[in-house]
């Protein structure tokens, strides 16, 4: 999982002018909803008006996905015929339970010739906890993609800040996605006007191991590309220590030591994917 995910927009696509707007917003990816942000009535001219913005283009670089409908829904079978004619390489599967979900949604995007679509399943319900393993393991999976306000909600878990009844089931779905060596993207925050509280839920998901946030609204982006993204110091530590260890190889030497502590091969991998993030961050990269 190499591609930089730290800031990943819902747009709904009932919403004309948002996804006018997506083309010009600095976010990795944009999930265009077709499922929770799209009133019932309202399905199938969304689906219609998205295919539209869609083929008009001018997305960028931005990962382009869809958040359809489940199959058991009237809607899901129609959003992935759809959406098998689009430009849209990535689907975002809601309240993924098992991996008998997953395998019926890759038939049918096989039976549509669009088995190269990857799949974000959502993990925001006990069962989805308890079976995330076996949810990231599945081939074609790339990101797993917490539904933290569904998922608190059936724990029955009071309001709190600090998210402390959700712990295990974000560490236990990152410890996932990293065994399956596949993207880790928190769940949202509600609270427009509390850029303070956002950001401390940013800077606790980086604490968990999160690479990046999924969000609801273009104001909170650039608190999550910050604290998501690698900064100046982590980027020159990163530099310093890939330095260091080419000149210890040149050298012959055994070992390399930097600002006194050992540099491990697990090291170098790190700071060459906090080099390569960095990369991507640039405008135009």
């Amino acid at each position: 999982m190499n591609r930089l995910l730290r800031s990943v927009l819902y747009m709904p696509a009932a919403n004309v002018r948002a996804m006018d707007k997506a083309r010009s917003l600095p976010v990795d990816a944009v999930v265009f909803d077709l499922e929770d942000a799209v009133a019932p009535a309202m399905k199938d001219s969304a689906r219609e008006q998205l295919l539209t913005q869609l083929a008009t283009g001018g997305y960028g670089r931005r990962q382009l996905v869809a958040r359809c409908n489940a199959l058991a829904s009237p809607w899901g079978r129609a959003d992935l015929q759809a959406l098998a004619r689009s430009p849209v390489n990535t689907l975002c599967l809601p309240k993924v339970e098992a991996v008998e979900q997953l395998q019926e949604f890759s038939a049918l995007l096989q039976s549509l010739q669009r088995s190269d679509m990857a799949l974000w399943p959502m993990i925001e319900t006990p069962a989805g906890v308890a079976n995330v393993e076996a949810i990231a393991g599945y081939g074609g999976v790339t990101a797993l993609v917490m539904g933290t306000t569904d998922l608190a909600a059936q724990l029955r878990l009071p309001t709190d800040p600090l998210r402390r009844g959700l712990h295990y089931a974000l560490g236990r779905c990152v410890l996932a996605a990293r065994l399956a060596g596949v993207a880790a993207l928190d769940g949202v925050y509600l609270d427009l006007e509390d850029e303070p509280g956002l950001r401390q839920v940013c800077e606790q998901g980086r604490a968990l191991g999160f690479d990046g946030k999924t969000l609801i609204h273009p104001r909170q982006i650039a608190v999550a590309n910050a604290v998501f993204g690698p900064d100046a110091a982590a980027m020159e530590h990163a530099r310093r220590l890939l330095d260091c260890w080419e000149t210890a190889a040149a050298d012959g030497k055994g070992v390399a030591v930097l600002d006194g502590k050992l540099i491990e091969t697990m090291h170098v991998d790190e700071a060459r994917r906090v080099l390569a993030m960095a990369e991507q961050a640039r405008p135009g990269g």
